[in-house]
Formats: structure tokens, sequence, C-alpha cells
């Protein structure tokens, strides 16, 4: 017999006011252009209810966040550097990074910009910076072509509400050689919303990393976070995002990659942390010759969930989107990934790849996988796949007859089972930081 269920209430919305949001822009001296943007957003995210039923979300329950706590604004008062943990501020590769931009409650707290590249053009710098020493460029790309308020309502929030963010500008023809390195931390609980805006002008390349980590707290925090990349034609971007919130914040974001013709999108995406991550992950190959990777890797353990929504776009013909995403839960850990890819009519000759891999550690957790297809075209190389597995006795028992006890065999085979993602992770000493960071999680 099946019992179907129905939630016994809406969820509730945060509770932010028009009139809060404005004072802020206000205080900052914001130009009206951008307080009109910011008032189009709220007005979206007034107009569209709370997401419930929709496909994307029926399988996610958050109505067990406190509001009261994740919607109060985090003042980042007494935010230093000293917070953030030594291993955030590593430099990427050797000792020299292209730049560095720390932020501690959207303060910003370290702000380190090679001349090299500043002298070649390329803009990295802090939103605020942004916006008053390159406001164009800013008005051009910010929300206007990646995500849009219209996304959702989370998306329309973050619109209304962002507070601190970083700005990359690649310049025609350039190639940004030194990796750029952005850190957000968070010290205090409460609200908070970064974003991310990376334009890579036709021909340019860059390679950038952007980690998310928060201390350990007792009450519940939120992110609604925006991720854009632009990736122009012939551009070359390779980009990682690793998260490791801590365990009672709640992350609600939009993420996507936008690639004109003959571009190229290297893409990793690390969950580790949160207690409930709802995130958006799409990419748009929107010229011809258009190629995009997306490698994801999560581990869940512990009560934590997430949900991680994918989608391939294949908007121009002869383009190439290739993603693969690797996860492990234990403990009463659940996760779900759900992948599309999609064609317009008559984008032909088009080759789009997806698969999860899923590793379940105990009985009691749980992993859902939906890939999906939507092709309006026919001529096209397109194909879809999730596979589910344990850890089987048959390669642990051929470590152990080798000396190797079942404990440090177990560790093995998952290790083995991510290093094909965390290889496409361009730093060698972040590789080692997240291995050991899967050792945590499988040892508990």
């Amino acid at each position: 017999m099946v019992v179907v269920r129905r939630r016994s209430a809406l969820p509730q919305a945060p509770s932010f006011t028009w009139a809060q949001i404005d004072g802020w822009s206000r205080e900052n001296a914001e130009p009206d252009w951008l307080r009109q943007r910011r008032k189009h957003a709220w007005d979206v995210y007034q107009a569209t209810p709370m997401p419930q039923i929709e496909e994307e979300w029926r399988r996610t329950d958050y109505r067990h966040i406190r509001w009261k706590e994740a919607e109060r604004p985090i003042s980042p008062n007494g935010a230093t550097l000293a917070a953030v943990p030594a291993k955030n501020l590593e430099p990427l590769a050797g000792d020299e990074e292209g730049g560095s931009l720390v932020f501690v409650d959207g303060k910003l707290v370290r702000n380190e910009f090679s001349e090299k590249l500043a002298r070649q053009g390329v803009i990295f710098a802090d939103l605020p910076s942004a916006l008053r020493e390159h406001e164009d460029l800013l008005r051009r790309h910010l929300m206007t072509q990646a995500v849009k308020p219209e996304d959702g309502k989370f998306a329309a929030l973050h619109g209304a509400i962002w507070q601190y963010g970083v700005f990359v500008y690649v310049p025609r023809n350039t190639v940004a050689e030194l990796p750029l390195h952005v850190v957000c931390y968070g010290e205090a609980s409460g609200a908070a919303a970064g974003h991310i805006l990376v334009v890579l002008e036709d021909n340019a390349q860059a390679t950038m990393q952007v980690e998310y980590a928060s201390r350990e707290a007792q009450e519940h925090s939120a992110y609604f976070g925006a991720t854009e990349l632009i990736v122009g034609a012939g551009a070359n971007l390779r980009y990682v995002s690793l998260q490791d919130w801590n365990r009672e914040t709640f992350e609600f974001s939009h993420q996507r990659g936008i690639v004109g013709r003959d571009g190229q999108l290297d893409w990793v995406n690390g969950v580790m942390g949160s207690r409930l991550t709802k995130a958006f992950i799409e990419v748009d190959a929107v010229g011809a010759g258009a190629e995009a990777r997306v490698s994801g890797f999560f581990f869940a353990d512990g009560d934590q969930f997430f949900d991680l929504d994918t989608q391939q776009n294949h908007n121009a013909p002869l383009t190439n989107t290739n993603l693969l995403f690797k996860g492990a839960a234990r403990d009463d850990a659940r996760t779900l990934w759900q992948g599309m890819i999609k064609s317009l009519p008559q984008m032909q000759r088009i080759d789009g790849y997806q698969v999860c891999r899923n590793l379940l550690l105990s009985d009691e957790a749980r992993m859902d996988s939906i890939p999906g297809l939507e092709i309006e075209a026919d001529d096209v190389a397109c194909s879809h796949a999730a596979t589910f597995g344990t850890l089987e006795e048959e390669p642990i028992y051929y470590l152990m007859s080798r000396g190797i006890g079942r404990a440090q065999a177990q560790l093995m085979i998952i290790e083995g089972f991510f290093d094909e993602l965390l290889q496409r992770v361009p730093f060698e000493r972040v590789r080692q930081r997240l291995m050991a960071e899967i050792e945590a999680k499988i040892i508990g």
C-alpha cells in the first residue's frame, strides 16, 4: 500500500522589506540604476510564491529552517583575517597568486592583486570597488545575461539583497597566467548574500578558485548566492568552487556559465558542508563550437541534505557539454541530483553527456539521481546515466590479502572513487586538502 503524505504547511518566507533593502542601498551610495535593479528583483520576489510543488523542488523540504535566526542580516563587527583558517589562505600554486580577496561576514579583510595582471588590464575587485571604478562594465553584465531575478524565488531575493561579491574581468586576447583566489568566510550566524561575476572577453584565459566556509555554530544561517561565468568567443576559463559551510547553514544558490563561440569552460564544483544545499548549476553553450566540462563531487554525512540541480543548454549547433558528478553518503544523510540536457530546435550536431555516480556507505543514507533529456533536434549525440553502489567485498578482500587493514582498505577504495574528480582541481595543495577532508568524513 502506498501512503501519500501532503506537506502540512506552506514554507515560511524570509521577512525582509523593501524599506530595509533601499536603506542599505542608499547608505552605500549605490547608483540609481542598481537601486532600480534591486527594486525590480524585489518585485519579482514578492510576486513569486515560495517553491514547494514545482518539479525541481518537490523532493526538497526546507520548512525546518528557523528563519528568525537565518534571516537576521550579518553585521561584520570585528571581522578580521585572523578568523579564517590557515588552510583556506594558502596560496593555490607555489607561493604566488594573481590575486587574493578574502571576506569575513561580507567585509573585505584581504585585498591583494598582482601588478602584472593589473598592467594587462585584468580587473579583480570587490563589487563596491568595481561600482566606483568600473561602473559601465558592471552595469552591462551584473545579472543581465547569466543569473536573472526571474530564474526563481531565491534568485530574485539574491538580486534584491546581495551584500558583497567579486568582479573579475579579463580583456580580449589577454592571458591571466596567475590564478585568482577568493575566500568567503562566515564568523557570525545569520543571512548572507554573495555574488561572483566573471567576464572573459574573446580569446581571454583565466583560472579561479572560490571557497565558502564558516565556523561551527548553534544558530541557523542562510546563504543566498549567485555565480555568473561569462566566457567569450575563443576564451578559456577554469573555475573551481568549494563549499564547506557549517552544519547549521542553509544554502540557496543559482550558478550559471555562458560559453560563446569556440569558448571553453572547465568548471569544478565541490560540496561538503551545510545542513541543506539547494544549488542550481547551469551551463549555456550559446556559440557554435562552445565546450563545457562540468565536474562535481559531494559527500554528505550526519543529517546533511544536498540537492544539486544541473542543466546543460545547447543553444547553438556544434556544441559539446560533458557533466560528471560523483557523490557519497553515510549515516542518515540524503543527496539528490537532478540533471537535464536541453537543445533548442535546429541545434544540430551537438554532443551532450551527463552521469552521476553514487556511493552508499550506510543502510540509512539515501541517494537519488534523476537524469533527463529534452532534445528538439534530430542530429545529436546525447546520453545520460546514473549509477549506485556500495563498498564491495572483493576489492576489500584483495587489499586485505596484501596486508592492509580493513578500515584502511575501505578508505583507499573511497579515495579511488573520488580521485578522478579531484584530479580535475588544478592545484596540488588543494587536492591534498580535499582528500584529507574526505578522509575525515569517512572516519567520522
